[in-house]
């Protein structure tokens, strides 16, 4: 049913560049900015991006995760891209995509961005970006999904305003995890 497939060569460490933003693969020297965002939204992150927010609770931890990201863009394994407002030089957030190397290609992208850079388009912009690389040439996806939390309408707004379309899911009996009833899944077709 599903050929497997191997991921192609990793696409080049170079910035995704919109009208207002620079999306780019991390550096070491992002360190502190990468912390910084993750510290000062901890509260507000901590019920979408669990993982994310448990593994960056020092700098260091944020060098190592920085590190895992290199690797993992290496690898194929996810493409994660920090936000930069190219003007100011300011770092907003970041994008990711994990590709699912099965044919047919999918990747799921997830974002977020400081509480500062909500509500000023950013994350449409850089959605905007994630999908035209998952559909590009690299990735080459045949469909991209993202998940937002249902108590989240400015998230599920970008998403159907990149195009995505939510989901129909049958409820489950027994959440898998628990607060999968929270969250609205979304699709975009090639």
């Amino acid at each position: 049913m599903y050929a497997s497939f191997l991921p192609p060569a990793a696409p080049p460490v170079s910035p995704l560049l919109t009208e207002r933003l620079t999306l780019r693969p991390y550096q070491a020297t992002d360190e502190a900015a990468f912390f910084a965002l993750l510290d000062q939204n901890r509260r507000r992150l901590q019920q979408a991006f669990p993982s994310r927010v448990a593994a960056v609770q020092t700098p260091p931890d944020a060098g190592r995760v920085l590190a895992q990201f290199a690797q993992d863009w290496r690898t194929g394994r996810l493409y994660v891209f920090g936000i930069w407002h190219t003007a100011t030089g300011s770092y907003l957030g970041d994008i990711s995509l994990r590709p699912s190397w099965q044919k047919p290609i999918s990747a799921e992208i997830g974002y977020y961005l400081g509480a500062e850079a909500e509500g000023r388009g950013y994350a449409r912009e850089a959605l905007a970006a994630a999908v035209q690389f998952g559909f590009g040439q690299h990735v080459q996806a045949a469909s991209l999904t993202l998940r937002c939390r249902r108590d989240n309408p400015r998230s599920m707004a970008v998403a159907e305003h990149a195009g995505f379309q939510p989901l129909t899911t049958r409820r489950r009996l027994w959440a898998l995890r628990t607060g999968d009833h929270d969250i609205v899944q979304f699709r975009l077709e090639r």
